[in-house]
């Protein structure tokens, strides 16, 4: 009876300890992430209304394309793979991520939306949060086990930051490496590093998200549930659609242009071009104008898909930016587009594809429907589950994070396809392949 209560003690005791041991490196990791963060916001605003206002810069978009090109090709060919690099050091850890990840991917990311590139935000934020956590691993001492931890802390910490949705983050994190799979062994450390940078990048330094409401949402029926599926499937092959055009345009440029730093400057022309000629700039840079409107009024059925077009070739012609608000963009105006033919809210129906086609081309229903839920309230869901799941399930097994693999398949077909990934990835080392 003694024994037993000493060693009820003592797993109390050490678990106590592992919160303490966490909470302050977490705490060091959140300091530092949710801070550039806020500095990104910024910066990313800044630029933004700059080139609203002064729409002549997109005329330099090539030059802006050639100069994050010949950045990368001089001084980031050990950290030009961005979040693959980092999935890929959590399953098979190898060399500490390089610091210069941060600054070359906040220029990239600032430039591409300065000149007038359609990109996002969240994967220049995974990458800054986890190359400035590997940093803490030789001053830590850290093992393999707990570097792979402190990568997850560094996802979580800057998805969280930079849109404001600390659970969404750490869930996020946890999720987006194996597939079907969540890493419980590192749940504690990834909350406390999302809740702490969203803490720091709102709250210490007062740096606002963008807010969207769902005014009505209605009661869940069996008719209502059956329409919410057939959205979420529409939602999912989106989100595959999106995946296959960003390696459609990768591949395309690489094939045509073999010096890496001319691919961008190419792509620049010709999205300066398109939107001389289409007279308008809606469809480059964040797009959170038109993401508002899709819950408040109709708009052009055509504006997804345009919108996957320019991001896709952005991405592809090789400048620097995240792939999820764009998804967000994509996903909302679909929503807005349903509402003509299925008979749900058409804000619910945005709320639904902004974060159903997020799911569909990450593979992380659980984090897509935890952000609906802390951007739109829990009112509705239910209804953004059902979108996220679905759309997960139709997406396939492929998403914007090439390294991902596949631990729990989607399908019986695709058992074995965990196995495959990590010798892939292996042989790809082997033999230095990007």
């Amino acid at each position: 009876m003694l024994y037993q209560r000493l060693l009820r003690s003592a797993e109390q005791l050490s678990a106590f300890s592992y919160t303490c041991y966490w909470l302050l490196v977490s705490s060091l990791i959140g300091l530092s992430v949710g801070t550039v963060s806020a500095f990104f916001l910024v910066s990313l605003k800044w630029a933004t209304n700059f080139r609203e206002e002064n729409v002549w810069i997109i005329a330099l978009l090539p030059l802006g394309g050639l100069l994050i090109g010949l950045s990368y090709h001089y001084w980031g060919k050990s950290v030009v793979k961005g979040n693959n690099q980092i999935i890929d050091e959590i399953l098979l850890p190898q060399n500490i991520i390089s610091l210069r990840m941060t600054p070359l991917v906040l220029f990239g990311t600032i430039a591409t939306h300065f000149f007038g590139g359609s990109a996002g935000r969240e994967g220049t934020a995974v990458q800054m949060g986890s190359s400035i956590a590997d940093q803490f691993t030789k001053l830590l001492k850290l093992k393999q086990r707990d570097r792979k931890i402190l990568l997850i802390m560094g996802i979580s910490a800057g998805f969280a930051s930079v849109f404001g949705t600390p659970l969404a983050g750490a869930v996020f994190a946890l999720e987006v490496v194996v597939v079907g799979r969540i890493r419980y062994d590192a749940i504690l450390p990834a909350f406390l590093a999302a809740i702490l940078a969203d803490y720091v990048c709102s709250g210490l330094w007062g740096v606002g998200h963008t807010r969207y409401a769902i005014p009505f949402v209605p009661p869940m029926n069996p008719a209502h549930l059956l329409w919410a599926v057939l959205a979420g499937l529409i939602f999912g092959l989106a989100g595959m659609l999106f995946t296959r055009a960003c390696t459609f345009w990768a591949l395309t440029f690489k094939k045509l242009i073999d010096w890496p730093p001319l691919r961008p400057l190419a792509g620049g022309v010709i999205i300066a071009l398109s939107v001389w000629a289409t007279g308008t700039t809606k469809y480059i840079g964040l797009g959170l104008p038109t993401i508002v409107d899709a819950f408040q009024e109709p708009l052009p059925l055509y504006d997804f898909l345009v919108k996957l077009l320019y991001t896709s070739f952005t991405l592809g012609a090789g400048f620097k930016g995240g792939e999820v608000t764009p998804l967000f963009f994509t996903g909302a105006t679909l929503g807005n587009a349903l509402s003509n033919v299925i008979p749900l809210p058409m804000a619910l129906l945005a709320g639904m594809g902004f974060v159903g086609v997020f799911s569909g081309a990450t593979n992380t229903p659980l984090a897509c429907t935890l952000m609906g839920i802390e951007l739109f309230g829990i009112e509705a869901g239910v209804f953004l589950a059902i979108a996220c799941v679905t759309a997960y399930l139709f997406s396939g097994h492929t998403g914007i994070y090439s390294s991902q693999v596949v631990g729990s398949p989607k399908h019986l077909l695709f058992g074995r396809e965990k196995g495959k990934r990590l010798a892939e990835i292996g042989e790809r080392r082997k033999n230095n392949l990007p």
